[in-house]
């Protein structure tokens, strides 16, 4: 079984060539450069590789077990936690006053695609921790903050996410949890909730419970939903654990995949009520909780990327050495054929992979130069805000394609390996399960493509889409421009691209009052339309940096610029064709979808 490699040379090329992260760090105030930046990721890359990795099949086999309300988690897991915080990667992005490291997003995108794709289900704890953070920097009070941050930026607690219940999945206006006030300040939390990821564990001593309730005179809805930090052990004055509170987990779910993540059914008051501590305002809970939903949207987006980054690394080593067959049009180099890399319709499942990993990867950048923009203090606010909302419109972009492209990706690994594929030892069957999960939690695909028709494009009347065409629209025309056919070609296909999305932008937000039900039945299409056409963006991005250290006038491909040249070819011709069919799909399939008889299914 082959071992995970840190994807370090790309990163690499997007850092110094196509993203130059000198020039973003200091237009965004911060105090280090590319040289520092690789070098944290090299490290990043080791721990991932060397301590990580090695666990990830165990985590499969053996996954977390429940005995009485108690979880044991994969044998190493608590270890390689320990050793993780210890190297100061769980708080690399947060602030120092509470024991971050202060780096940039880039950088912890970076670092968190590799833990990721080093193992699923051992990366979920910390990334579940990053959102409670979030929640907590941007609506806890000081007094929550004091008490909790600081042991959550380290690590030495984590956090949770806890939204939904038996009766109440994507639709939190459903949710029946109780939070009573007390006379002391705090709240008296009671209800259930299911697929709380790492809801009981053994890394740390303490787990901080993030959930949402609703307090007895609430309205109704979700603008009755308040949230509340719900520790597993109740916080002293002097910060010592004080009492065992009153919530536990009831079980854990047996899933399809990421068996080494205890997924769990937790119950809160079962006698006098959980204690638990108001955060920001009541009935504001939704509002906060979005806080961390959208960076675990944007984590999810990267599990897509770093699942399919592995499961392309497994089938690339198997298919370099698997002799079958002779390929078509060649001699052989023996008696038992060639390896499987040499035959055709393997080679296009291959580069299918990396193109769409390389498109993946750099968007994921692109988004976190965004995040970083829009919280810098060294930026003016039209820059911010202009920043904000080109992230807003691409997280469920970016959490969608990467997820749903994953599902692809996995797919052809697994049919690389042929037969062998559908065999549990050789590790391929594993990333197709880890990665089936990714289009459902934090939001379906639907959820986004939801939000990226009503809140990112008919909100603002395509203003913020609008705007992010014409910009890919400018760099295709300055592709084209380029001495290089391989430029020319995907910036004609780029350009017709973004034609096919812009019809489909001035489509929907001349049909969403009209026939809002057609909309919404082509709004994945049009989610994954995005997807394509800044892919397509991101590998013009990537070609053009790479013909300008390499040259752009040569009259032939160098050897250094023709694997970007080929991958972004590659794209052209057979991704961004694909544009033009999801526009009329969209635009002239929704009516099908509406019109079939209930009566007949």
């Amino acid at each position: 079984m082959s071992q995970y490699r840190p994807p370090l040379s790309d990163i690499a090329f997007l850092l110094r060539q196509v993203f130059p992260l000198d020039e973003h760090a200091r237009r965004c105030g911060f105090d280090f450069d590319a040289d520092t930046a690789l070098a944290i990721a090299e490290e990043a890359g080791k721990f991932a590789a060397d301590v990580i990795d090695p666990l990830n099949r165990a985590s499969d086999v053996q996954g977390a077990r429940w005995n009485n309300s108690e979880v044991t988690t994969t044998l190493g897991f608590k270890e390689a936690y320990k050793a993780f915080c210890e190297g100061g990667w769980n708080g690399l992005r947060f602030p120092e006053q509470y024991g971050g490291q202060g780096l940039c997003a880039v950088m912890a995108t970076v670092a968190d695609e590799m833990w990721h794709a080093a193992s699923f289900s051992f990366a979920l704890c910390p990334m579940l921790t990053n959102g409670a953070v979030e929640a907590l920097l941007t609506a806890g009070s000081q007094h929550l903050k004091d008490t909790y941050l600081s042991k959550l930026v380290t690590g030495e607690w984590t956090g949770t996410m806890n939204l939904t219940e038996p009766a109440a999945g994507s639709d939190l206006a459903a949710v029946q949890a109780k939070a009573v006030p007390q006379q002391d300040g705090s709240y008296r939390v009671s209800g259930q909730k299911i697929f709380i990821t790492f809801g009981e564990h053994d890394f740390t001593e303490n787990i901080i419970h993030l959930v949402l309730a609703r307090t007895p005179d609430a309205p109704k809805g979700v603008k009755g939903i308040s949230l509340f930090v719900v520790p597993k052990f109740l916080v002293n004055a002097d910060g010592s654990l004080g009492a065992r509170n009153d919530v536990r987990c009831a079980s854990l779910e047996h899933k399809l995949g990421i068996h080494g993540s205890p997924t769990a059914v937790m119950l809160y008051g079962e006698k006098e009520g959980a204690v638990g501590y108001l955060v920001g305002e009541e009935n504001r809970g939704l509002e906060y909780m979005f806080i961390m939903m959208n960076e675990a949207r944007f984590s999810v987006g990267l599990q897509g990327l770093s699942i399919s980054e592995r499961a392309y690394q497994h089938a690339l080593a198997y298919a370099l050495e698997r002799v079958q067959g002779r390929a078509v049009g060649e001699d052989g180099s023996g008696n038992l054929g060639n390896t499987i890399l040499r035959h055709p319709d393997v080679r296009r499942m291959m580069l299918g992979m990396k193109s769409r990993n390389e498109a993946m990867r750099a968007l994921a950048v692109y988004v976190a130069m965004q995040k970083d923009m829009a919280h810098s203090e060294s930026l003016d606010a039209e820059v911010r805000r202009n920043a904000q909302s080109r992230m807003e419109l691409l997280i469920p972009v970016l959490k969608g394609w990467f997820t749903e492209t994953a599902q692809d990706i996995t797919y052809d690994a697994v049919q690389v390996f042929g037969g062998m594929g559908f065999i549990e030892e050789t590790g391929a069957a594993q990333y197709y399960r880890d990665a089936r999960i990714t289009t459902i939690y934090e939001g379906t695909t639907a959820i986004q493509a939801n939000d990226l028709v009503g809140r990112k494009t008919v909100r603002d009347r395509g203003a913020a889409a609008y705007a992010l065409i014409d910009a890919i629209g400018n760099d295709a025309r300055a592709l084209r421009e380029l001495d290089h056919a391989d430029a020319r070609a995907l910036g004609e296909r780029l350009e017709q691209a973004c034609g096919a999305l812009r019809g489909t932008v001035a489509w929907l937000l001349e049909r969403q009052e009209s026939a809002a039900r057609e909309v919404y039945a082509g709004s994945v299409p049009y989610l994954l339309l995005w997807g394509n056409v800044c892919g397509g963006w991101m590998h013009a991005l990537r070609l053009r940096a790479a013909l300008q250290a390499g040259g752009e006038g040569a009259a032939s491909v160098a050897a250094s610029v023709a694997p970007t040249a080929v991958s972004a070819r590659f794209y052209a011709e057979q991704v961004l064709p694909d544009a033009a069919a999801s526009a009329s799909a969209i635009q002239r399939g929704g009516a099908s979808v509406l019109d079939y008889p209930d009566s007949a299914w």
